[in-house]
């Protein structure tokens, strides 16, 4: 079975803050597929409140040894698309996307910036397809207690 990527744009937002400390903030709030232009991030929307980018040009691609955290993040009570962002200069820009809780995991242990966004349904069902093809859990091995463990029954 062949699993094509999904090609993605992911939607940044700066919202301004009422704080004295800080001006604004940002966050990653969305996936759309990708218009396929290639251009530089661009404005979506804006207004006094908020300003919305698109940065376009990211592909999804699964990998077989990230098959168990893809299957954790589809049996989570919301499946998402975790985004990896970075400052440069006064711009958040998304630098990777994927779908495994692994790969976040270690993003946010490196202390990168991650967010969510939602799994849309398609990319539920193909993440679906893939984990059933090659996610097999290890069997449960039952562990007797220490103190079962060389008794003897007379």
């Amino acid at each position: 079975m062949n699993h094509p990527g999904f090609h993605l744009a992911v939607i940044m937002e700066r919202r301004a803050l009422a704080s004295r400390w800080q001006a604004h903030a940002w966050e990653a709030i969305g996936i759309i597929p990708d218009p396929g232009d290639a251009a530089a991030p661009r404005i979506l929307r804006q207004d006094e409140a908020s300003t919305q980018w698109l940065h376009g040009g990211f592909e999804l691609e699964l990998h077989r040894d990230e098959a168990e955290n893809y299957y954790l993040n589809l049996s989570a009570q919301q499946p998402c698309v975790f985004l990896i962002w970075r400052m440069e200069e006064d711009l958040a820009v998304p630098k990777f996307v994927t779908l495994s809780y692994g790969e976040a995991a270690r993003f946010m242990d490196a202390d990168e910036k991650v967010d969510t966004a939602p799994m849309p349904r398609d990319m539920c069902d193909w993440l679906g397809e893939f984990v059933n093809q090659h996610y097999k859990p290890e069997p449960k091995r039952r562990s007797r207690p220490p103190s079962f463990k060389g008794a003897k029954r007379g």
